[in-house]
């Protein structure tokens, strides 16, 4: 359909032909619908006994997962709402790593109750004005109702990070990893002013099929996905003293084309006696600086190989730019773009620098740093996909502690804190007049899709158990919520079940804007989708013409 006017009786064509346009109630309702139909695709892998969906992409290669973001990402979502689905998920797991499901379950609730008001003939602006109110009234309680904690105690944290490994496939592995992951992120933690920074980059995450979970380790210092260069090397260096350079120990090629007159075979050796010399000085370089451990970014040529075996230096080339960087934080090395500057300076320290066979690969273990700010967790795991879960897993708990290293505020978990800021909103929304007042009880109905979602995946009436909470709340019971193991109401602080505060407050931010967004669209335009090539031979006709 596209946008026509008519002058003087002749139709004036604005949009091209095959445009498509969807107006109003009718674009808002497509909108939404494809929004909440994404919503209800990750709904029941939500909470410790949600399912986990199996994902096959166009290559067949599948992915076991109840991650809501790897959910998404690997879906081949076509419609523009649902992206923004997908995208409200991936700002979750930028920001703060878990929440994920959550976040979209919550934004598909919004949107639920938005058109509901819809039907009520309330105005989207009054419903989106109202929903942003909720939403900084909702974060004012959160600060409220959350528990300040120590940074550094290492309970705690492993508390956080077993409540978001929970729900996932190494849940019976959670309180080992739970421990790993709280040990590497206090080990790179920086402190500066009293607060505490945490790059979690700088925790390296290599995965090898085989062993079990059980056997992921957390090494304090890292693990290089390369092997020594050369047979001649040794494979073990100890007290290593170890150079990071970015530059090739090989002769560089010249960007112009040259030439080189020989005529006797005497000019001819000398030619390569000379490159062999300069090859030999460079490893003369490497081991005046007292080196015996070299990592190169760059290539190392196979003269060069030889000669740095012959002085008992064990090499790794072409190795990543991020584990040089890496490196450098866990040894104290510093990278040399130039052997020429290569000095004893610049040379970092490892008690032990090895080779092993991890699986059917050869990987080089750099460990006893003295105070790394780089770590590595090598993962094992019985097949490829459990081994990739764990991965999600970790990667889960790292950020969730670090969240509250760097924020140290906490609230539990189960629902309670929806339940309450729920209750809460629905006092402040007394205080209000007009219509704004059912958009902001409708953000707190939405609200409890979190705990009602829980209590439908544990097989438990969620009317009851709804019901239940609501009551011991008002009762003054803060941190009461569900426990899908019992399946029943309980109260989740004494069960040690806590999540960081900062993913709360990063779900409602989000959740929110998408659906005021989705709220806010009243037309449609979709341009007509390009036709593709015509096969066979009107092809070839056509190139001939060209």
């Amino acid at each position: 359909m596209s946008i026509a006017g008519s002058a003087g009786g002749i139709p004036v064509l604005i949009l091209k032909e095959g445009t498509e346009r969807r107006r109003g109630d009718e674009a808002r309702r497509a909108n939404i619908m494809a929004a909440r139909i994404i919503a209800e695709a990750v709904r029941t892998s939500l909470g410790p006994k949600g399912m986990d969906k199996m994902l096959v992409d166009s290559f067949g290669d599948v992915t076991i997962t109840n991650d809501g973001a790897t959910m998404l990402k690997e879906m081949d979502v076509e419609h523009p709402a649902a992206k923004m689905m997908v995208e409200v998920a991936k700002a979750q797991d930028d920001e703060v790593g878990d929440g994920t499901t959550s976040v979209v379950v919550f934004a598909g609730e919004l949107l639920g109750k938005a058109v509901e008001l819809m039907d009520k003939k309330i105005h989207p602006t009054v419903i989106i004005d109202g929903f942003r109110a909720a939403q900084e009234k909702a974060l004012e309680f959160l600060e409220e109702i959350a528990i300040k904690v120590d940074p550094t105690d290492r309970e705690m944290l492993k508390k956080v990070a077993k409540t978001s490994m929970a729900s996932k496939l190494i849940a019976g592995e959670s309180d080992y990893l739970a421990e790993l992951a709280v040990d590497a992120v206090l080990q790179i933690a920086e402190e500066k002013d009293g607060k505490y920074t945490v790059d979690i980059d700088m925790v390296k995450i290599e995965k090898k099929q085989g062993g079990s979970v059980r056997d992921t380790r957390l090494i304090k210092g890292l693990v290089i996905d390369k092997e020594v260069v050369h047979p001649g090397m040794p494979k073990v260096a100890k007290n290593a003293r170890i150079g990071l350079l970015n530059a090739p120990l090989e002769i560089e090629k010249t960007e112009f084309d040259s030439k080189i007159h020989i005529e006797t075979p005497e000019e001819m050796q000398a030619y390569l006696d000379q490159e062999e010399q300069m090859l030999r000085e460079m490893v003369e370089k490497v081991k005046k600086a007292g080196i015996n451990v070299l990592f190169c970014q760059k290539g190392i040529d196979d003269m060069a190989q030889h000669f740095l075996a012959r002085e008992g230096i064990l090499a790794a080339r072409r190795l990543k730019k991020s584990d040089m960087e890496a490196l450098a934080k866990a040894t104290g090395a510093r990278i040399v773009t130039n052997i020429d500057e290569l000095s004893e300076k610049d040379a970092g320290y490892a008690e032990l620098v090895e080779e092993r066979k991890v699986g059917d690969d050869k990987m080089i273990f750099v460990e006893g740093c003295r105070n790394p700010k780089a770590v590595s967790i090598l993962i094992r795991g019985g097949s490829e996909r459990i081994v990739d879960e764990a991965e999600r897993s970790i990667h889960d708990a790292l950020c969730v502690i670090r969240d509250v290293v760097e924020e140290p505020k906490i609230v539990a978990g189960g629902g309670a804190p929806e339940i309450e800021l729920a209750r809460r909103l629905r006092r402040y929304a007394d205080t209000l007049t007009g219509r704004e007042r059912l958009a902001v009880e409708a953000f707190a109905d939405a609200l409890e899709v979190i705990p009602t979602t829980l209590a439908e995946n544990a097989g438990m009436d969620p009317i009851d158990a709804i019901s239940e909470m609501r009551s011991r709340h008002e009762k003054g019971e803060l941190w009461v919520g569900l426990d899908p193991f019992a399946g029943e109401v309980a109260d989740m602080a004494k069960l040690d079940v806590y999540e960081p505060m900062q993913v709360k407050a990063q779900m409602m931010k989000s959740a929110t804007e998408a659906a005021t967004m989705l709220i806010k669209i009243d037309d449609v335009i979709a341009a007509a989708k390009m036709k593709p090539p015509k096969k066979g031979g009107e092809t070839g006709m056509e190139e001939e013409a060209l």
